[in-house]
């Protein structure tokens, strides 16, 4: 396993490591497959997406267990970031000041730890979505297991797949969006792991002044 984060020469910092990285991506790329197939399944407007993805039995073969992966993933992840992730009374003075966030006016945000609010709130969104994903999954998985008397568990794992899996997309469009085209440097950060030490000051102030 990697080393944990640390401050690197040449004024950079070691943001997530390598282990970290691995993790983050696999998860993702689970999820996207598991977004694309479940859009196919939902919508005969949609079914092309599983054509391209290798045809509608593979696809229904691979679905639950690309399900499977992804919540393996965010398991391991709350291993790795469960302390990094509760709330603070800096994180809520933070979310007071979230509009000014999105309008990335970042140097009049209060300073804040490794992760912001925002990045918390996606992480157990994602985390307790995946997990009733996953449970309400089994169910239409193996839905001759469900006796017909206990038919009614079937409609409400139907409702709750969707609904907990529409949140979950929602959750992520976001979370790509903010990454990539709000926050600059944040994509680069976990594909390289590293950002300089300026970035980590204007971001992540309190977390930059415990490395050090």
């Amino acid at each position: 396993m990697s080393s944990a984060p640390r401050l690197l020469p040449g004024n950079r910092v070691l943001r997530y490591t390598l282990h970290e990285r691995v993790i983050h991506w696999v998860s993702a790329l689970a999820f996207i497959y598991v977004l694309l197939t479940g859009l196919a399944f939902y919508s005969p407007r949609l079914y092309w997406l599983a054509t391209m993805l290798g045809g509608g039995p593979t696809a229904r073969v691979w679905h639950p267990w690309a399900g499977l992966l992804f919540m393996a993933m965010c398991a391991w992840m709350y291993r790795m970031w469960r302390a990094d992730m509760r709330i603070t009374a800096a994180d809520r003075e933070w979310q007071k000041a979230m509009p000014r966030y999105i309008r990335n006016e970042d140097e009049a945000l209060p300073a804040i730890g490794r992760f912001n609010a925002g990045q918390k709130y996606f992480f157990w969104l994602m985390f307790w979505g995946g997990l009733l994903l996953v449970v309400s999954g089994l169910v239409l998985w193996f839905p001759e297991r469900i006796p017909w008397s206990l038919r009614a568990v079937r409609y409400l794992a139907i409702l709750v797949h969707v609904s907990a899996a529409l949140l979950t997309i929602g959750g992520f469009i976001i979370h790509v969006y903010m990454g990539t085209a709000v926050v600059r440097g944040g994509f680069t950060s976990i594909i390289r792991g590293e950002v300089s030490q300026g970035w980590a000051r204007m971001h992540h102030a309190l977390w930059l002044r415990d490395l050090k």
